[in-house]
Order: C-alpha cells, then structure tokens, then sequence
C-alpha cells in the first residue's frame, strides 16, 4: 500500500568565499589562482551499490531518510522504492548507486502493512495529522468489521486520499489540497490479497494487510469507516514488507552508525522474483554492450524477465525473447557491491 516516493540528491558542500579578484590583472598580492583546483577539499564519494532494508521512525520523511542513509555510506547515488509517510514506520528499501537501477523490481513487488484505525472521526486527510471533516458515535463491533473487510479483499476501485502524490494536470493532489482548491479524484483498480483483525478494542482496530502497487491503507480505512457507517481514520501505520524485504532484514538509523556494511544486501536481492542465469564472460561482454545472447539448456527461461551473472556478479537484466536475453538494464559492479554467500 502505497502511503507513500522518490528521492532528492543532497546538495553539495557550500563553497568558500571568493578571492579579491580584478578584470585586469592577478589578485591583490600578485598571484594568479591556480584553476583546476578545488577551493575546499571534499571528502571523495564511495562506489557502493547495493540495497539497504531501513526501519524508517515515525517523524521522519522518506527523502530525509534517503539522505541520513546516503551520508552514512558516503554513496554517489541513493534512491527509495516507495514512499512511506513522516506519520508511518515501518520497511524503507533505500537502493544505492547501481541497484537505483532495480527499484522498478522493488515498487511492482508485494506489500505489507500493519496499521491502527480510529473510529467515529473522518478527515481531510484520512489520517490523525487532518481536520475532522465527519464525526459519528456509533462505534463497529469487531464482527461487524471482520464481516465487511471481504469487500475489499481481490480486484477493487479505490478513490486515492485528497492529500496524495497523483498528479492532476501536472500538479500534485496535496498541493492542490493544501491550497484550498477542491480536488477530485478518479477511482483507480488496485488489488488487495488479504485483511485480517488483529486487535480490536472499541474505537480503536489494528488491521493487518497484504495489497499491491497503488493502494492507498488511509483510502481503505475512510472507505471501510463509510461501509461501517461510523467513519475512520488511519491513527498509526506500520509498513512490514516490500517486496523481497521483509522485517527481519531491516535495521534502525542507530545501527548504521554502528556498521554500515554488515546492513547492505547485494544488487540482486530485488530481482528475486525472477530467474536467474549465469553466462560465460564473452557473452557476459555482450549483454554490457546491450547485446542480446543466445540462451541454451534446458533450466534456461523461455520468456519473461530475467537477470544474467558472470562469475557471481550481476551483469544485465532484461526479456527473454525467442530465446534470446535482450538487456534492457547493465551494471557495472566489480567489487563495489555485497555478493551472495
């Protein structure tokens, strides 16, 4: 479920102040500057690639998160794969350097979420940061609900929350929200596998789900408080898996600190999904030239997706088509990345 992505590049160090410079001749003191050299010397960016499974903290935006994480390995490039709310916890895939090119994998994967609604209050937000916009006393029997979640188990349409990251004519819905303007949404197909009651006590329910791409959890909740005829809001969420990242693998900011190395899992991890095969090193030379190879044996996919490794090391990801992989991504790792035991 999607609440909610993308990254930003942190800026680069401030530069110093300028010499006292002339038009027509060298500096006071009669040197000129040597050019070429830089004014303060940076500390050289890593050529780390890999993926880091973070247990975002509530208060913290993922693009903040993406920059603590980034700092922490001193990366090149660092990317996130599906944004997770300042007011949500929970799983934060953060990639680094060659595996930003593996996120697509990561965003189409499964998701989980664990989250606390509360009832008799709606608002403009579809969550506790919002203003009350519908009020009710009425308060559901944990029956009640258990009976209305198959609703929204399988293929639904789902109305996106007003205060959402889609785009209106170029312009992103919380922005157009924010400013007064009324926004509607079109109902969009999402896909929910599972709902369950996990705790219950009286205004207050915990609901574990299972959806994919594109779910909004504050949508469900508002929608699922309406059918309830009682109203609701999202007071705690919790993001437990994407896609191949699970609880288990994930560690806090305070860890980091600790080690970085020991919490980078290799490239591959998000392609595990899809089929592997390990090619020879001419051919591996090809797929980096976005040349296509022959596939032979007879564990070889037929069709689909699909990655290449030569020597352990991923090379290429891309279809399979009459036989043939066709790379569509390469990489360039070398020793910058974890490889698997």
């Amino acid at each position: 479920m999607q609440d909610e992505i993308s990254s930003e590049r942190a800026s680069d160090a401030p530069q110093g102040p300028r010499g006292d410079m002339r038009r027509d001749g060298p500096p006071r003191g009669g040197r000129r500057p040597q050019r070429g050299r830089p004014r303060h010397d940076r500390p050289k960016k890593n050529d780390v690639s890999g993926w880091v499974v973070l247990d975002k903290g509530v208060g913290i935006t993922s693009t903040q998160a993406v920059a603590v994480v980034k700092r922490l390995f001193n990366a090149k490039k660092a990317g996130h794969a599906g944004t997770l709310d300042p007011l949500a916890s929970g799983i934060l895939p953060i990639a680094l350097g060659e595996a930003t090119k593996t996120v697509p994998f990561v965003m189409d994967g499964r998701k989980a979420y664990r989250f606390e609604v509360t009832w008799g209050v709606e608002t403009d937000t579809d969550d506790a940061e919002g203003r009350p916009v519908e009020t009710s006393e009425n308060r559901p029997a944990r029956e009640a609900i258990e009976a209305a979640l198959p609703s929204f188990v399988g293929e639904i349409e789902q109305v996106p929350p007003r205060f959402s990251a889609i785009k209106i004519q170029g312009e992103r819905a919380y922005d157009l929200a924010r400013d007064g303007e009324v926004v509607e949404l079109v109902a969009r197909a999402v896909r929910i596998d599972h709902l369950s009651v996990i705790e219950h006590h009286g205004d207050r329910t915990v609901i574990a789900a299972e959806c994919g791409k594109g779910t909004y959890v504050r949508a469900l909740a508002r929608d699922l408080g309406r059918m309830l005829g009682c109203f609701g809001h999202v007071s705690a969420l919790r993001r437990t898996r994407v896609g191949p990242f699970e609880e288990a693998a994930a560690c806090s900011v305070a860890a980091l600190e600790e080690s970085t190395e020991m919490h980078l899992h290799p490239v591959e991890t998000a392609l595990e999904e899809i089929p592997s095969v390990a090619v020879s090193r001419d051919m591996g030379l090809r797929l980096m030239r976005g040349q296509p190879v022959i596939l032979r044996g007879h564990d070889a996919p037929v069709g689909g997706k699909a990655y290449a490794t030569c020597g352990g090391v991923l090379v290429a990801v891309g279809d399979v088509e009459r036989g043939e992989l066709v790379p569509h991504r390469v990489f360039h790792l070398g020793g910058t990345a974890p490889q698997r035991n």
